[in-house]
């Protein structure tokens, strides 16, 4: 299988945004994108922390772990690493931190037998954008490749050339109460009293072990999860994309070129969506067409918006991603291009 390599830079960009970092990292990659990066670690848990103070941030991090540890988490040790090399509160509660929005698709390239991952990150955390880093991962069941932040156990969207790409959106939350904050602490609670896998945590599995869609499809169908999640797939072949809408033990399959947001596609479910304008934005993708792949030209509001922090498309059969950073105030890096090599 070939390994991917950085494409030349686009000359038209500014010069001054940064580039993002593209580290080579085996299977404990947690730990070494913190070894690589550990000053770009601390900044961006000091920018996310804001005013927090430190007591808070020590408390936090002790229920985490005491979940992961209840839970028998199979990266607690590795996380627990992170936190004795960051040398600062705030690792194992940014490990298991779980409130954003997106917007992400599969759709059919130009000439129709390949597909490809749409994908926008949003969250309100800063630093997000500027922080990002590329590490390509040497596993067992083949290289991939995560567009993730140092020390970060968890895989929130990557690329395996050759056998799928996938990417994670938060699910609305349920409304037993009605009041938003009431509802938070209800699903909070739940999810403590659980002891599944966190769905950034199932994804890092499925790059790890599944060998190709069908092993991949599967393991996000079928593995319990302490939180729903939307997952969407992209294959090799224009028809092999899917949509994957996870409660803790339930789920409904969208299969096709489909795009999904913060809100449930399955009829029969309901809750309280998550971000602004999910259907809208949803609704956007899926009406973009042409060689997305090339550029990120397509990108703009409601898609785009204060909240954005990351940018990518892949195409797992050609092996080629590009990605973009993003803060409030607009690209925060230049673009990425990955291709295999």
């Amino acid at each position: 299988m070939p390994s991917l390599a950085p494409a030349r830079p686009r000359p038209a960009e500014c010069m001054e945004l940064p580039v993002i970092p593209v580290l080579e990292v085996g299977t404990r990659f947690g730990v070494e994108t913190i070894e690589q990066e550990l000053a770009r670690a601390r900044r961006l848990i000091e920018g996310a922390a804001g005013h927090t103070p430190d007591l808070l941030l020590r408390i936090a991090d002790q229920v985490s772990r005491r979940w992961l540890v209840q839970s028998a988490n199979p990266y607690l040790g590795e996380i627990d690493e992170v936190a004795r090399r960051l040398g600062r509160p705030g690792a194992h509660f940014f490990n298991i931190h779980y409130e954003w929005g997106c917007t992400t698709g599969v759709k059919p390239c130009p000439h129709g037998r390949t597909a490809r991952l749409v994908r926008v990150l949003d969250w309100s955390t800063p630093g997000l954008g500027r922080h990002v880093i590329a590490a390509r991962i040497a596993g067992a069941a083949g290289p991939w490749v995560a567009l993730t932040w140092p020390g970060f156990a968890g895989v929130m969207q990557a690329m395996a050339p050759g056998r799928f790409a996938a990417a994670i959106n938060q699910a609305p939350m349920d409304a037993p109460v009605g009041l938003y904050a009431a509802d938070w602490a209800v699903n909070r609670t739940r999810v403590w009293q659980r002891h599944a896998l966190p769905p950034a945590h199932l994804l890092r599995r499925v790059f790890e072990h599944a060998r190709d869609y069908e092993q991949a499809r599967r393991m996000l169908a079928q593995t319990p999860l302490c939180v729903p999640a939307i997952f969407t797939l992209c294959g090799l072949g224009a028809g092999e994309g899917a949509i994957i809408e996870r409660r803790e033990t339930d789920v409904r399959i969208h299969d096709g070129g489909l795009c999904a947001a913060n809100h449930w596609q399955a009829a029969d479910w309901s809750g309280r969506e998550r971000g602004g304008n999910s259907a809208e934005r949803a609704a956007m993708l899926a009406g973009i067409e042409g060689d997305i792949a090339l550029d990120l030209d397509w990108l703009r509001a409601p898609i785009l918006n204060e909240g954005t922090r990351l940018a990518v498309v892949a195409d797992p059969a050609a092996g080629r991603l590009l990605a973009r950073g993003y803060e409030a105030d607009g690209p925060a890096t230049k673009t990425l291009e990955l291709t295999a090599a």
